[in-house]
């Protein structure tokens, strides 16, 4: 059943989870366009913002090497735990627990300012390229990434967690892929104050865990986690019904495939 599923096999917290499945499977595949754009040297500072469980973080400490400096910040402590738990000891990262909007963080300080998937969930994004833009020191760099709108599989996941679960948190969904606009993206980037900005749009294709189980580890590694394991077992098994089913035209040789569209953009102080 998929009470089951939901508390044998997904053990831990969603940070845990999310770095367990979520990671190898999404966020370190799209990390390399990021990465690439940002062009990392050695010796520079790079603030990897809304970062995670510090996948672009350690990836930008592999770049930069012993004299560069590195440092994530996240609003969730329990993302910052398993951040520095899943850390090499030899890793020299600086990790700020705050919101994008308001960072302790001095003028200047960084080179780069790096952020995966994470603008589309600050509630203040002016504010937040804002202090983007505050903490980069003259002539330094923005690379950051957002991706929509929602791709078809996750309309056939939300509109079944809005039928079978709950309505109210459906839209959860549909604000990961929120922020698409490359207009807007541009606007708000250069009302921050950022020169030169560019925004590439290109689709990714990304090959997934079977239906099933991944449609569980997405549960498990979001917010969602808590109201579906509210829910009774008839509707948690009315809910993978229709998730599997409704996926099926997206397997390819027994796996999911989601092909969401990307933005990337980059841009000067």
């Amino acid at each position: 059943m998929a009470q089951v599923t939901f508390y044998e096999t997904y053990g831990g917290s969603a940070p845990e989870i999310y770095e367990r499945y979520f990671t190898p499977s999404i966020g370190r595949p799209l990390a390399d366009e990021l990465i690439t754009a940002a062009a990392l040297r050695p010796g520079e500072r790079v603030l990897d913002v809304a970062c995670g469980t510090g996948t672009i973080t350690r990836l930008a400490a592999e770049l930069v090497g012993s004299t560069g400096v590195v440092a994530g910040l996240d609003l969730n402590p329990g993302m910052l735990a398993v951040a520095r738990e899943v850390t090499p000891a030899d890793y020299s990262i600086s990790w700020y627990q705050s919101n994008a909007e308001s960072m302790p963080i001095e003028d200047g300080a960084y080179d780069v300012v790096l952020s995966q998937l994470g603008l589309q969930f600050m509630a203040d994004k002016p504010a937040a390229l804002a202090e983007m833009y505050r903490v980069l020191a003259p002539g330094g760099r923005l690379a950051l990434s957002v991706t929509g709108p929602t791709p078809p599989p996750f309309v056939v996941f939300a509109d079944a967690i809005g039928e079978h679960i709950n309505p109210e948190i459906s839209p959860f969904v549909h604000m990961v892929f929120s922020l698409n606009d490359p207009d807007l993206l541009q606007s708000l980037a250069s009302d921050a104050g950022f020169r030169d900005v560019s925004i590439e749009v290109y689709n990714r294709k990304l090959k997934l865990p079977a239906p099933r189980e991944f449609m569980w580890q997405y549960v498990h590694s979001t917010p969602l986690a808590e109201a579906v394991g509210q829910a009774d077992l008839e509707s948690q098994a009315a809910l993978e019904q229709a998730v599997v089913t409704g996926w099926q035209e997206f397997v390819e040789d027994g796996a999911m495939t989601v092909t969401p569209r990307m933005l990337l953009v980059t841009a000067s102080k």
